[in-house]
C-alpha cells in the first residue's frame, strides 16, 4: 500500500580501473543506452535507458560519475 523510501543499491558493478561509463547513442532512432565499455576488449554491459537528463543525471548519481562519454 504505502511504498517505503529505499536507497537505489547498483545491479551492476562498476570497476573504474576496468571499465569507463559511455552513453550509446543511436543515430537512426536517438534511443540512448548507459553502460559500462570494458577498456581491454571493448565489451558493453548495458545498464539502463536513457530517456531523459533526469535519467543520465540519475545513473551518474548511483554509480558517482562526473562525466559521461557518448558513442554513436
Amino acid at each position: 500500500m504505502f511504498k517505503k523510501n529505499k536507497k537505489v543499491v547498483p545491479e551492476v558493478t562498476f570497476d573504474p580501473e576496468k571499465q569507463y561509463a559511455v552513453i550509446r547513442s543511436s543515430i537512426c532512432t536517438g534511443e540512448k543506452v548507459a553502460g559500462f565499455k570494458n577498456k581491454d576488449d571493448g565489451h558493453f554491459t548495458e545498464v539502463m535507458l536513457i530517456r531523459s537528463q533526469a535519467d543520465e543525471e540519475t545513473f551518474k548519481a548511483i554509480y558517482n560519475i562526473d562525466k559521461i562519454k557518448t558513442e554513436y
